[in-house]
């Protein structure tokens, strides 16, 4: 008998997400349909953001600037609720007998903003598409029948089927335990027509997109560069976030202080950033309006191989060494206010089957003794030459703890070590993207999908779209394949744990701290409430 996929736990830890920062009367947090209680208001709720990186693609887009609009004006066969659980949207049903097969059935009826009909080949054309033209998520469709190997391309691939406008079948290469649960994330939202042809087609409708979502673009300069993107309800939208309130408007910053300061003075209605400067007064600068709560995200910061003295058994000894340099307690406490808590693997304590003591993590405890032996031994192998320089975006609060991290290491290992700032955001994303930056880089993952499994394929699986330090270990892909050919998710988890093992030996990335969601709203708004991803649930928020 076939298993009808109505609604699904999400493997993630919910008790420690059971905080809300809500001053109305909504009481479940879900929104829309599920949240219940709170009428819709034609206020614009105004908040803050950052310049996408690329045209609103879904399958092209995998930076937070970008994917809190995508999420939007978008829907997907499912949303993930404030605790993380998958919840069916524009599907009616996702069955399987085996994880191995499945059959989608959509609601009839559903639209895109322009009034078009949205159709399992909407769907099944949007994720060949991303395929086809490497887009940045395209690593999300790799389990699927038919996805290229190495070099190879292909118009689409064989594991997908158009049954008719409401059915659409998906074949992958292996059963999945966690494949449903993926499905929620944006890479896996439909297209219409329009969004599917050639590259420069499709660029053109990126930047004024439309989509099936709970908003659409306000008009043809939604979106004013480097300032704002207005967004408006889409009268189209009849799934389960439908717009509480007016719009949305992202506004986009150079500095979070002055994000804060606007936020203060009622400017803007939410934020979900605090600046570090804040971090000690701001729960009660907002009486009874903070947020500061766990959330699915972890930092880093990546050195690429390809930089001088950091291949091969050197650049080994290298990561060991910075890595032990960095008194990551201290940074915590003093600079982040204790709203990070230092990291001890590479995925989250609010995800299930996370563990501190993954073998290997002793690397990121501080110990300055072992972190200039490591550092010696390779001198040994090659005499250490010119700074160590941590590329990081201005626009994003970065400074304090960058100039702490290397402090840490220059006192440490006796090399001069700095900061590289980059004015924003979208500029340091695009050297990292391009392959162009020639110095180590501030890092880190805000989670898709609530499981552990999203932490580590698409960072540093080989090819993966966001491994930005073209990391490949073979030992390291074959857990990824078994795991995700566990028969449960439990039993992958375990497997992902000798995964992190592997990640604790190469270090393609420094772990450095888990984050909390730090923000707040502002007088006279209501029904707020922030996620477990970190990000606010904003089609519920009402003034």
């Amino acid at each position: 008998m076939k298993r009808t996929f109505l609604r699904v736990a999400a493997p993630v830890a919910v008790a420690a997400l059971a905080l809300t920062a809500c001053s109305g009367s909504n009481d479940g947090g879900n929104g829309g349909s599920e949240g219940g209680s709170a009428a819709a208001s034609g206020e614009v709720i105004i908040t803050n953001g950052s310049e996408p990186q690329n045209p609103l693609i879904p399958t092209n887009t995998n930076e937070v600037g970008g994917g809190k609009v995508v999420d939007l004006i978008f829907s997907g066969l499912m949303y993930y609720d404030k605790d993380g659980a998958a919840q069916l949207d524009m599907a009616e049903a996702i069955e399987t007998e085996d994880h191995q097969t499945f059959t989608v059935k959509l609601k009839e009826g559903q639209k895109f903003s322009d009034g078009s009909p949205v159709t399992a080949k909407n769907f099944v054309d949007a994720w060949n598409q991303g395929v086809r033209e490497d887009h940045l998520s395209s690593y999300f469709f790799e389990p699927i029948k038919g996805f290229p190997e190495g070099e190879e391309k292909v118009e689409e691939m064989e594991g997908l089927k158009v049954v008719d406008d409401n059915t659409f079948t998906i074949e992958l290469k292996q059963p999945e335990a966690d494949f449903e649960l993926r499905l929620g994330y944006s890479a896996f939202f439909p297209l219409p027509e329009a969004g599917v042809g050639d590259a420069e087609a499709v660029k053109a409708f990126g930047e004024k997109p439309v989509g099936n979502g709970p908003y659409m673009f306000d008009g043809d300069n939604a979106w004013e560069r480097n300032v704002a993107i207005k967004l408006v309800p889409n009268p189209e939208y009849d799934g389960p976030r439908k717009a509480q309130n007016g719009g949305i408007e992202f506004k986009f910053y150079a500095q979070q202080d002055a994000a804060y300061n606007d936020l203060l003075s009622g400017v803007i209605d939410v934020l979900d950033a605090v600046p570090d400067s804040a971090f000690g007064t701001f729960e009660n600068e907002l009486s009874g309006r903070a947020v500061n709560q766990p959330s699915a995200i972890f930092q880093s910061f990546t050195i690429p191989e390809r930089l001088a003295h950091f291949s091969g058994e050197e650049g080994n000894l290298r990561r060991q060494a910075i890595s032990m340099a960095i008194n990551r307690e201290e940074i915590c406490a003093t600079i982040f206010q204790n709203t990070r808590t230092p990291a001890k693997d590479f995925t989250s304590p609010v995800i299930a089957g996370w563990n501190e003591n993954v073998p290997g993590s002793e690397v990121t405890n501080f110990d300055p003794e072992k972190a200039k032996e490591l550092w010696a031994k390779a001198d040994e192998l090659s005499p250490w030459d010119g700074k160590f320089e941590l590329a990081y975006n201005s626009d994003g609060g970065h400074q304090a703890w960058v100039d702490a991290a290397t402090n840490s290491i220059k006192n440490t290992l006796g090399i001069d070590a700095v900061g590289k700032p980059y004015p924003d955001f979208k500029s340091l994303r695009q050297e990292v993207t391009e392959r162009k930056i020639e110095t180590a880089f501030r890092t880190g993952w805000q989670a898709d999908y609530p499981s552990m499994a999203n932490f580590l394929g698409p960072l540093y699986g080989t090819g993966a779209g966001s491994n930005d330090g073209d990391y490949s270990n073979a030992a390291f892909d074959e857990l990824l394949t078994k795991a995700a050919a566990a028969e449960s998710v439990d039993a992958g988890n375990k497997l992902l744990l000798d995964a992190q093992s592997v990640l604790f030996e190469d270090l393609p990335a420094i772990p450095l701290w888990y984050s909390n969601v730090s923000g707040g709203y502002a007088e006279g708004v209501d029904n707020v409430v922030f996620g477990w991803n970190s990000v606010p649930i904003y089609y519920q928020i009402t003034k």
